[in-house]
């Protein structure tokens, strides 16, 4: 039936399959697009958190693989029978958890040409286009976020397409601790210390411990709710003083705008003036915030980043490419070649040796990489940075009505303050405690723990948590491209219908 299925001539034997038929793929891809367009029609109608229970699939699927091949449209009967029930559905209007992971038709075809030409383009000789897009796009955002020309091609630095921050991060620790072991010798390596806040995502200290850090030379600087949970220069300052003092060597700091848990915003002109002082890379990790930045209203949370020595946000949480899509620039690309690079005579070429071409090989772990530019290329061309803008302010709007909905209930209280699109409340220990007779810290955490199950449970909407400075907030994060207002005001009443439920009202 379709270019995979074995045809059986008279002698008796197989005909070789046709992976690549071109009238088989156009017959094959309009039925995938057509069944991807019903199911974004369709998709607010599904529970957005999946229902299903571990080990689910193992119970609906063969033990094996087929013998013989199956038609597409058994296998997109099976998707919706079977795998769609089991799907998280992250571009669901009603989904407001972690972060968004923004989809968008030009993402999509983008994602579709890059794919469709699967080239590996580790070096410009393996395809030319893919490394020059790259650097072109890489220059272009970089101009729409105003970075100082220092990190841009134009200037003396340059950009890459990461998969994911964990991996930006990743590259700016080797390059920082190559080029501190230069100086002070690979022996004293447990002596390097990396530095971020107690807000600082995961990823840096799972950086820290690939990279070859000791353990105990990661530092998770305590913040406060007076500075928002920001990391102070004064609270850097006396650490890396204490270290010193200790013999140790500082070596790095992730400043953050835009934190996981709450979205506070590191200062970056105090910190980067301290770590000079102490000559430590700074790393600038705006994987959520940074597409706001391209807004001149949140442009000043980048005030400062012209004395750090790296910058990336992730392209595919809020800013229409699809997953995976991280820009990492850096001021010294040298200092990234230096620490990351291998020549093997096989991948010995003219251009290369020319020194006139970038082989982004040498600025990422892996050698092989996808066509990534071709997406970002496509979003940015069809919808322009006014429309961009546009969406993005839509989502930080529908924020702000949302935190406009708590405020208006005495019950609930916004926990720290919202800097873009993600709103952090609870259901206040006063109103707990009037209803429920208990006002311990703890007995306020695991209320709202319960609320926030009993909500997503019903998969009418989802959101997550964090843990503040010991308070459990409940975080509803807009981005999703398909959410409307009508979609707030449906959480919010979901959110109240579960709170009566649970407080007896």
């Amino acid at each position: 039936m379709g270019s995979l299925q074995n045809q059986k001539p008279e002698n008796g034997f197989s005909t070789t399959i046709k992976p690549l038929d071109h009238e088989e793929f156009r017959r094959q891809g309009h039925l995938v697009i057509d069944f991807l367009a019903d199911y974004y029609k369709n998709v607010e109608k599904y529970p957005v958190r999946s229902q299903v229970q571990p080990g689910y699939l193992r119970n609906r699927l063969p033990d094996s693989a087929p013998h013989d091949p199956e038609p597409i449209e058994e296998i997109l009967q099976d998707v919706q029978k079977d795998i769609v029930p089991g799907i998280t559905h992250w571009q669901s209007p009603n989904y407001f958890a972690y972060f968004p992971s923004s989809g968008s038709i030009a993402g999509f075809l983008g994602e579709m040409l890059s794919t469709g030409f699967n080239v590996v383009g580790f070096n410009w000789m393996s395809s030319p286009a893919a490394t020059e897009l790259e650097s072109i796009v890489m220059d272009w955002l970089g101009k729409m976020l105003k970075l100082p020309n220092e990190f841009l091609f134009s200037g003396s630095g340059g950009g890459v397409l990461q998969g994911t921050t964990c991996e930006a991060i990743l590259c700016t620790v080797v390059a920082a601790r190559d080029q501190m072991l230069k100086k002070i010798g690979r022996d004293n390596i447990n002596k390097l210390v990396v530095y971020g806040s107690d807000q600082t995502h995961s990823a840096l200290q799972k950086a820290a411990q690939i990279a070859g850090i000791n353990p105990n030379n990661f530092r998770a600087v305590s913040t406060t709710k007076a500075n928002a949970f920001g990391l102070t220069a004064e609270a850097l300052r006396s650490t890396i003083e204490a270290d010193i003092e200790a013999g140790l060597v500082p070596l790095f700091l992730c400043a953050t705008i835009g934190t996981t848990s709450s979205t506070a915003v590191d200062a970056l002109s105090p910190l980067c003036e301290v770590a000079k002082e102490y000559g430590i890379w700074v790393h600038v990790d705006a994987a959520y915030a940074g597409s706001a930045c391209i807004c001149p209203e949140f442009r000043h949370y980048l005030d400062g980043v012209e004395n750090a020595h790296s910058f990336s946000f992730n392209a595919h949480k809020w800013f229409l490419t699809t997953l995976d899509c991280c820009c990492l620039w850096v001021k010294d690309p040298t200092a990234l070649v230096k620490a990351l690079s291998t020549y093997p005579e096989y991948l010995r070429n003219k251009a290369s040796e020319s020194k006139q071409v970038v082989d982004y090989k040498d600025w990422q772990i892996t050698l092989s990489r996808r066509f990534r530019s071709l997406k970002l290329w496509l979003v940015l061309r069809s919808y322009g940075v006014a429309n961009l803008r546009k969406f993005l302010r839509s989502h930080v709007k529908m924020a702000k009505n949302f935190e406009g909905l708590i405020t208006m209930d005495k019950r609930f209280e916004v926990v720290v303050p919202r800097n873009f699109a993600t709103v952090c409340f609870r259901i206040s220990p006063i109103e707990i405690g009037k209803n429920l007779n208990v006002t311990k810290n703890d007995a306020t955490n695991e209320f709202n723990s319960k609320l926030l199950e009993s909500i997503n449970e019903s998969g009418k909407i989802y959101m997550t948590h964090a843990v503040i400075g010991g308070v459990y907030v409940m975080r509803f994060a807009v981005g999703a491209s398909l959410t409307e207002n009508r979609h707030v005001h449906l959480a919010w009443k979901v959110v109240q219908e579960h709170a009566n439920a649970l407080l007896n009202i």
